[in-house]
């Protein structure tokens, strides 16, 4: 496993990433958010991807980087997204997966790894965390964060975001491992941009907020059991957090019930179905107006329909 304390992207790794995976990706659209109390806010819409999130992104460019020693097939942990990219990518190079999901993963991320033909092994959710944790020496295990590949990849949406808004002051993504937000980060820092980046945080589990306050990773309570799945843990990958403190400038929290207010307002005012971590990221923006443009990350559309019923309805799930 590679260092994080001596890991430095530089921007033609973000740039040689973004051209190795265009086949495989969409470049997105950025929009403007139409509510008020949000003015010059913007919606980065990962959600459209091929596989239903950026996840495409760092899979894709990972499994293309290890295709000389991936014959006989890859692994990863992951909730769903980046399996299902890695699925979407393996799929499309003739290179077979298996992931390992943790049994609070959505049954709507479920059924897409079916589609897609990997290999689903599921596991307790504190057997997947320490999976993640621990991770492995295994040349054809995947970590779906802790990867130069995968923050590379996970950069090239910085670079999209800079070519249509070269002024953005602020980028607010949901956090997670940390692949995302730090991947942004490290990418906007290597572009010369002055954009900050903040990582955004649910109640059910904010132990990057809780780093931040302590000044080390710590563990905090986490109720894996909400709609609102990929992002929040226990604990902030150690391997992360030189990164985490070096790239992330700040965090944003926010509650269930805020976050499901946002995918509400995406359906009624753009037609836009996000999943619970796509969505908090602009929870996090209708808080708090910043200074100069701000871009939502939307990270991902995988909402299961009961759940998307139960917003519809004015409740939270």
């Amino acid at each position: 496993m590679f260092s994080t304390e001596a890991l430095k992207l530089e921007l033609i790794d973000f740039v040689e990433a973004q051209e190795r995976i265009r086949d495989l990706s969409f470049r997105t659209p950025l929009i403007r958010l139409e509510i008020e109390g949000c003015p010059d806010t913007f919606l980065k819409l990962e959600n459209l991807q091929p596989v239903g999130s950026f996840k495409v992104r760092c899979a894709a460019n990972a499994l293309i980087r290890r295709r000389d020693i991936a014959e006989g097939g890859v692994w990863t942990a992951s909730a769903g997204n980046f399996a299902q990219g890695l699925a979407y990518a393996g799929r499309a190079l003739g290179v077979a997966v298996t992931t390992y999901v943790p049994e609070t993963a959505a049954a709507s991320k479920i059924e897409a790894l079916r589609r897609f033909g990997t290999k689903i092994i599921t596991v307790p959710y504190a057997d997947w965390w320490a999976i993640l944790k621990e991770s492995s020496d295994d040349p054809c295990f995947i970590h779906p964060v802790v990867d130069p590949d995968v923050l590379a990849g996970n950069g090239t949406i910085a670079l999209e975001v800079l070519e249509d808004l070269p002024e953005v002051a602020t980028v607010i993504a949901p956090y997670g491992g940390g692949g995302l937000s730090v991947g942004i980060a490290s990418a906007l820092k290597a572009a010369g941009s002055k954009a900050r980046v903040v990582a955004c945080e649910t109640e059910a589990g904010a132990p990057l907020t809780a780093a931040f306050s302590a000044g080390k990773p710590v563990e905090v309570d986490f109720d894996p059991n909400t709609f609102i799945t990929g992002m929040g843990g226990r604990n902030v990958l150690q391997q992360m957090w030189p990164l985490a403190k070096t790239y992330i400038s700040g965090t944003a929290l926010v509650s269930i019930e805020q976050v499901a207010d946002a995918v509400r307002i995406l359906v009624d005012h753009h037609h836009i179905v996000a999943e619970g971590a796509g969505a908090a990221a602009v929870a996090a923006a209708m808080l708090e107006n910043r200074d100069g443009p701000t871009v939502c990350i939307v990270s991902g559309g995988h909402l299961d329909f009961d759940h998307l019923i139960t917003i519809l309805s004015g409740q939270t799930p």
